[in-house]
């Protein structure tokens, strides 16, 4: 059973930096991307990051662009998202969410919501203006 456990989240000044962190789990291929997705208050879920097990491929919304940094350690099975300069807008609950493949995966690929097939419960980050 494949799980992701997300943490890290809370309340920031704008301006300021937070680390989320996804514990994964439960994978049967070697093959999986992992992305980090938002929804605010009244808006759709949005994809901001991912990463690809296969080839440490990335993939940045043009909205974080330079200021958010995906990263695993393979060792520990996590993904992180380092978040730097945060801003208001950043204000959301963050899900982390992946699927596997039978195939090697190179980023961008499949990095809509419907592409996902597994969601954490996700974390909520506040950014204070």
């Amino acid at each position: 059973e494949v799980q992701l456990v997300e943490s890290g989240g809370g309340l920031v000044q704008a301006g300021g930096s937070l680390r989320l962190s996804c514990a994964v789990s439960g994978f049967s291929f070697p093959d999986y991307a992992i992305g980090w997705f938002r929804q605010a208050p009244g808006k759709e879920r949005e994809g901001v990051s991912y990463i690809s097990s296969s080839d440490g491929s990335t993939y940045y919304a043009d909205s974080v662009k330079g200021r958010f940094t995906i990263s695993s350690d393979n060792a520990k099975n996590t993904v992180f998202l380092q978040m730097d300069s945060l801003k208001p807008e950043d204000t959301a609950v963050y899900y982390c969410a992946g699927y596997e493949a039978v195939a090697p995966i190179t980023m961008p690929t499949m990095t809509g919501v419907d592409d996902m097939d597994y969601w954490g419960k996700g974390t909520l980050v506040t950014v204070s203006s």
